[in-house]
């Protein structure tokens, strides 16, 4: 589904500044109802294949809400094996208005935590959501990323105390790239 929706070849620059020959959008597959879907149970399971039990999962506006999203659906779906799990947003900024919030929904202080990714390049994302989060109080459980590029993203994170799953790595979406 990720090789035939959002990955492409060519020249591109990611959100990194890095450039590369391989673009993955992750939302051509994650906002799709069926991809949603898949990706809400294989997350959930890795969550649980992880040892984690978190309260909530989210991470850094806007790759990863949909991810966020369809974990913490699948985890209310009947027939579940798993606990629920709620979900949330890290903003980019602090919100100008209201409540001021960097983290949107319903996160609480003390929360188990799985931040999560649509892809891990660098690791720069994820550990902005990481940092928000515990500067809200919130415990980090672990890294869960729909796509690792196999970047260094993951050793950064690592390298940070962090436990990373991923659910495919970028060589097993390019080797499956429609011609």
């Amino acid at each position: 589904m990720l090789a035939e929706r959002s990955a492409r070849r060519g020249q591109f620059t990611l959100a990194s500044g890095r450039t590369s020959t391989l673009y993955i959008d992750a939302r051509l597959t994650t906002m799709s109802p069926d991809g949603l879907a898949l990706i809400g149970r294989l997350g959930l399971d890795a969550i649980h294949d992880a040892g984690w039990r978190p309260d909530a999962v989210g991470g850094l506006t806007l790759g990863a809400d949909p991810v966020a999203y369809a974990i913490a659906h699948a985890s209310a779906l009947p027939g579940g094996a798993h606990r629920m799990v709620r979900a949330f947003t890290v903003r980019k900024e602090p919100k100008q208005h209201g409540t001021g919030r960097v983290i949107e929904g319903p996160f609480a202080t003390g929360d188990r935590v799985v931040v999560v990714e649509d892809v891990i390049t660098t690791g720069g994302s994820a550990l902005r959501a990481v940092e928000s989060v515990r500067a809200a109080g919130g415990e980090i459980l672990g890294v869960l990323a729909l796509v690792d590029r196999e970047e260094g993203g993951r050793e950064a994170l690592e390298a940070a105390g962090l436990v990373v799953r991923s659910l495919a790595l970028a060589r097993d979406v390019v080797e499956r790239i429609p011609a």
